[in-house]
Formats: C-alpha cells, sequence, structure tokens
C-alpha cells in the first residue's frame, strides 16, 4: 500500500507572514499540533505548538544560574506576546517530506525514527498531503480485517 492511497488532501496551511494568534487559532480548534507553511504555493516550513510555546521557554541562560529562580507563571504570561509574532519568526524551515509512490510501511519507519506524528506529502516543494502515524496504523488494520473477513 503505498502513502497516496491514504495521504489526506484536504489541508490546512498557513502562510509565513500570519500572526501565530490565527495559526493557535487553527491549532486549538482542530487540535493540530503542526500546520504545513506555504507560500506561493511552495511548502516553505512547518510551524508546531512546540514551536509555538517554545518562545515561552527560559532561556538556558536563565537556566544555567538557578533554576529554582525562574518565574514560570511569569513566563507564562508571554504568551500574550508570543500570538503577535509572524509564523516565519517560529516555523521550521528545514522540511522533511516523502513522496506520494512511497510504501507506508517506509514512511511510517522514517516518522518513527526521527519522532515525527505526522509527515508532508510533497512532489518537489508542493505539498500534496499529509500522513500521520494514526492513517498507517488505520490502513494496515484495515487491511488486515479485510484479509481475514475475506478468508
Amino acid at each position: 500500500m503505498l502513502v497516496k492511497d491514504i495521504m489526506t488532501t484536504n489541508l490546512r496551511t498557513v502562510t509565513s507572514d500570519k500572526k501565530l494568534g490565527e495559526v493557535v487559532s487553527l491549532m486549538c480548534i482542530y487540535r493540530y499540533s503542526g500546520i504545513p507553511v506555504v507560500d506561493d504555493g511552495r511548502l516553505v516550513g512547518t510551524v508546531s505548538e512546540s514551536d509555538i510555546l517554545g518562545k515561552m521557554f527560559p532561556r538556558l541562560e536563565d537556566l544555567m544560574g538557578n533554576m529554582a529562580a525562574v518565574n514560570y507563571d511569569e513566563q507564562m504570561s508571554q504568551y500574550g506576546n508570543v500570538i503577535h509574532v509572524r509564523v516565519k519568526d517560529v516555523m521550521t524551515p528545514t522540511v522533511i517530506t516523502i513522496k506520494p509512490d512511497m510504501h507506508i510501511l517506509q514512511a511510517a519507519s522514517m516518522m518513527c525514527g526521527r519522532k515525527f506524528r505526522r509527515i508532508p506529502v510533497a512532489v518537489g516543494d508542493e505539498l500534496v498531503g499529509m500522513v500521520s502515524m494514526g492513517d498507517v496504523h488505520k490502513a494496515i488494520y484495515q487491511c488486515t480485517l479485510a484479509t481475514k473477513l475475506g478468508a
């Protein structure tokens, strides 16, 4: 079974000039943990919850001295500032993609090896879909179930 057989093609994307407030809304409403960033039809990055929340974490220099001295409630209050930042300022610009004609287990292997829960499917730099570990698992389950019922 190939990635193109199971990938999601109805995708929500954002552009790199969007403010994080809009992205956060999409993430919270639709329960996305990451969204592809597409400019002029080209996949240019991804923005994840980790990218956004990472802007609120204490800096390494702050932690080196005394972790107990870090005021985490104060750090959390910075969220209001983070939502005004543009996607391009926090996104991960290097995107690892897979091709639609890749076997689903090869895709799952890539995701496991990189600790990804989802991966963009692209032809060149054009985003054509997304595949999640859940998509792969569901496809294997359905295939196995169909085989057992057919036997």
